[in-house]
């Protein structure tokens, strides 16, 4: 029997080396219930952003003067707006626009605090010190100040609104890398790929990047959430989305009188929801991928 107890452990110790790194990491990610049900959620609201023709049934520009804020019935399940357009069409069009703003923004300054994060910490001395005081620089000042003032100065428009985060919001990814470079570049598999004469540019790309995609992934997921409340914030204020483009925090704008806040709850609650469901799954989501890619997390 003891000999059979040997056995069956060496054979799921073989199991177990035979995983991938990919199999293990996903097999972690799937015991996070609640970042399972949030990429569910994502999934789905992709979905319906790719297929908004088809799952709004009617167009959201379209303005009926005889149906003007009226309530939720069989024509307009979540009613009018203050221009008889329908609510649920707008809703969903305006799908598009958040989750657009979040990758794209979200790509734009993780490609650029990636570059600048891997040179501060790979060849330190003058090169760091400028890139940090830099950094330092962007971050003495709130971030969504300096984006409402670019857009006010730039112009609204979805295009400019994805710009701008993009190229204003990278510090946080620059410091996040350079810190990773700085502690990987003292490793020993680094001063062996040094000392056969590995060159900078294939040791940055080759050996230390890849050690960062981990962190780097958690810190863009968690990014796009704030990309999609900054995109919100900006069309309630009226900076975002120009009209008649539907936007989620454009149609929160009309609650901000009283009577429709009272008593037109149809008119401010299905995006306030959305908003705030999109923002909590994505961050659900970050959560699972930082447990999953932690290496200090127990493997079985």
């Amino acid at each position: 029997m003891a000999v059979q107890g040997t056995q069956t452990v060496n054979v799921n110790w073989r199991a177990m080396r035979q995983e991938s790194m990919g199999q293990r990491i996903l097999r972690r990610f799937l015991r996070h219930r609640l970042a399972v049900a949030g990429a569910v959620v994502i999934i789905i609201l992709a979905l319906v952003a790719i297929l908004a023709p088809y799952v709004a049934g009617q167009d959201p520009y379209y303005q009926d003067y005889s149906a003007i804020r009226t309530p939720p019935s069989r024509e307009h399940i979540l009613g009018t707006d203050p221009l008889g357009r329908d609510v649920w069409a707008r809703l969903v069009y305006a799908t598009r626009v958040s989750l657009s703003v979040g990758l794209v923004a979200v790509m734009i300054y993780t490609i650029i605090g990636t570059i600048l994060g891997a040179l501060a910490g790979y060849y330190g001395g003058a090169v760091d010190t400028f890139i940090m005081r830099i950094t330092d620089v962007f971050m003495c000042f709130p971030l969504l100040i300096i984006i409402i003032t670019v857009v006010a100065l730039v112009g609204a428009s979805l295009y400019n609104i994805m710009a701008v985060i993009g190229l204003l919001a990278w510090p946080s990814i620059c410091r996040l890398v350079r810190g990773q470079f700085l502690s990987l570049r003292e490793q020993e598999f680094i001063t062996a790929a040094r000392c056969v004469g590995v060159p900078g540019g294939r040791l940055i790309l080759r050996h230390l990047l890849p050690n960062c995609v981990g962190p780097i992934t958690v810190a863009a997921t968690f990014g796009m959430a704030g990309a999609i409340l900054t995109e919100a914030s900006l069309s309630f204020l009226g900076l975002g989305v120009p009209p008649p483009q539907p936007s989620w925090g454009q149609m929160l704008t009309d609650a901000q009188k009283l009577t429709v806040l009272s008593r037109m709850p149809w008119l401010w609650v299905p995006p306030g929801i959305m908003i705030a469901l999109t923002v909590l799954c994505v961050n659900f989501v970050g959560d699972g991928l930082r447990d999953a890619l932690d290496p200090r997390m127990r493997i079985d």
